[in-house]
């Protein structure tokens, strides 16, 4: 058997709060690498505290790529996560360094390292037909359509969720084919890596249920509400008519902010019903990665010499 040549990089994988930004980090100082952010909630600007982002001292440990792409009123697809992570990871290749690739967006993930099932380009005509129908009878009828049409769809996209429901509704009113059926076709594109998949997950779920409130009263501490006024006061966000549906203040933490500052709850209310979002996240996020069945599990605390016995094996020293 030919010996595999292709570079090697390492994922650091998991669900939110399991340590990925300390990990990613050490690994990039003891490698020699540089880290390319997979998470969905970093590529926009202003979402600082919320979104965990790897502040001034974390990112003068360690380059990182993929922060701070676009504004939070600007959409920004898996497709272009993909080209710009590929590129920022040929960069880092050719320069001699290793690429660590870390976060919790399991798509992000998929569509660089094993590319993306071809799909019909947006049609704005289509999206905008699909807006005016959702003011006029509401997203929840919207999903009902698409679960009637598309029931895989239906089931795996939350009934809260306009973005992703809109663009299947746009797929099978474009192609009369499924979304579902579309993302069953073969990836384009599979990025040229070897790649060691490290899964961050304690395996007590209590244990990640307690990380998660104590980073979400950390970010409290540290500002979270000052920076949603912030982002709520910004000109180009205050001209937005349904700012709810934008993906950036969908981002777990943001939309319960957001409803708080709007006054839909009190502030005991609003801290509850975030660290509730959060842990659903995590759960949505166990759940993808136990689809990898190349990854390997680590309990982060208890495991600490098995991960990094794992990482020497996988790099030449």
């Amino acid at each position: 058997m030919a010996e595999d040549r292709r570079p090697l990089a390492i994922a650091v994988m998991g669900p939110t709060a399991s340590g990925k930004t300390a990990l990613a980090i050490d690994l990039a100082r003891r490698l020699d690498g540089e880290i390319v952010s997979v998470d969905s909630a970093l590529v926009y600007r202003h979402l600082d505290i919320g979104s965990a982002k790897p502040d001034a001292a974390e990112r003068a440990q360690a380059p990182h790529h993929l922060l701070d792409l676009c504004d939070p009123w600007q959409s920004f697809s898996a497709a272009e996560f993909a080209r710009a992570a590929r590129a920022a990871v040929d960069d880092i290749i050719a320069r001699g360094k290793r690429p660590i690739l870390a976060g919790g967006t399991g798509l992000y993930f998929r569509a660089l390292l094993e590319g993306l099932s071809p799909m019909p380009p947006a049609d704005e005509s289509t999206r905008l037909q699909l807006s005016a129908e959702a003011a006029e009878r509401g997203w929840p009828a919207l999903h009902a359509e698409l679960s009637a049409v598309d029931p895989e769809a239906g089931e795996r996209i939350h009934a809260t969720d306009p973005q992703r429901i809109q663009r299947a509704l746009e797929v099978y009113r474009l192609t009369g084919r499924p979304i579902s059926a579309w993302q069953r076709l073969p990836g384009e594109g599979r990025l040229p890596v070897r790649a060691l998949k490290l899964v961050l997950a304690p395996r007590d779920r209590s244990v990640l249920h307690q990380r998660i409130e104590q980073r979400f009263d950390a970010m409290l501490e540290h500002g979270f509400l000052e920076e949603v006024r912030a982002l709520r006061a910004l000109p180009a966000m205050a001209a937005v008519a349904s700012p709810l549906d934008l993906p950036a203040v969908r981002a777990v933490g943001y939309r319960q902010a957001w409803e708080y500052l709007d006054g839909h709850h009190d502030a005991a209310a609003f801290r509850d019903k975030a660290i509730f979002a959060t842990r659903q996240l995590a759960k949505r996020q166990l759940t993808w990665l136990r689809g990898e069945l190349d990854a390997r599990w680590f309990d982060p605390h208890v495991e600490g010499q098995r991960l990094m016995a794992a990482v020497s094996a996988f790099v030449p020293s």
